[in-house]
């Protein structure tokens, strides 16, 4: 099995290292399915001040990341055939299930993580895909870099107990989300006139009515 590499350039290399270092994403990395490689910009910069960025030509607030360092770190990182660059960018393509199966797909991401006003546009010119979590704006590219490595790979064999764990899981197939899941306490009182319960059929044993009221109850 090819080990997927994942490659975060950013001025804030070690923002979510304590995320990168739990549970699943830890799991995968000891079972040697994935790598996380966090890359600091400035060490790719020549200047004694190791800045990253500048003012925006044109004028205008704030501070842009500049192309020389994240150029020559992408040019350094970037090796294997089956490879992406992302920008992450609130202008880019809307992340879903269905681009995260297609990302999964590939053996090495590269995610270019703007911060500050965002990066020089020239950027763009060698990345393969800009893409955006949602429509809001946050500090930088860190988190969405987070949340496309933590969703990939689930999907990626080995990393979840079951193969049926990501199947049934919400938005695993288009417009559906996943069933309501229960577990013990079969009674849990909330105090002494509210009682909530498992719904009986989950208690049932019957497979075929458990099937159905999954179904049912998927939201859409």
């Amino acid at each position: 099995m090819i080990k997927k590499d994942f490659h975060i350039i950013s001025a804030f290399p070690r923002l979510l290292d304590s995320y990168y270092q739990d549970s699943i994403l830890q799991r995968a990395q000891k079972k040697k399915l994935i790598n996380i490689y966090n890359h600091d910009l400035r060490d790719y910069t020549k200047n004694k001040h190791r800045q990253v960025d500048d003012v925006p030509y044109g004028g205008g607030v704030g501070m842009v990341l500049q192309i020389e360092p994240i150029w020559l770190c992408w040019q350094k990182i970037r090796k294997k055939k089956r490879s992406k660059t992302i920008l992450l960018t609130p202008a880019g393509e809307r992340l879903n299930q269905e681009l995260v199966k297609k990302l999964a797909k590939e053996d090495q991401l590269i995610f270019i993580c703007g911060h500050y006003e965002g990066v020089d546009a020239r950027v763009e010119n060698f990345c393969d895909l800009p893409v955006s979590i949602g429509d809001y704006v946050l500090t930088g590219g860190e988190l969405g870099a987070a949340v496309i490595i933590d969703a990939v790979t689930r999907l990626m064999p080995g990393v979840l107990g079951k193969l049926e764990s990501t199947i049934d899981e919400s938005h695993s197939k288009a417009g559906v989300l996943e069933y309501p899941q229960y577990t013990r306490p079969e009674n849990f009182p909330l105090n002494s006139r509210k009682t909530y319960s498992v719904p009986s059929v989950l208690l049932s044993g019957n497979h075929q009515l458990i099937k159905e009221w999954r179904e049912k109850n998927r939201a859409r």
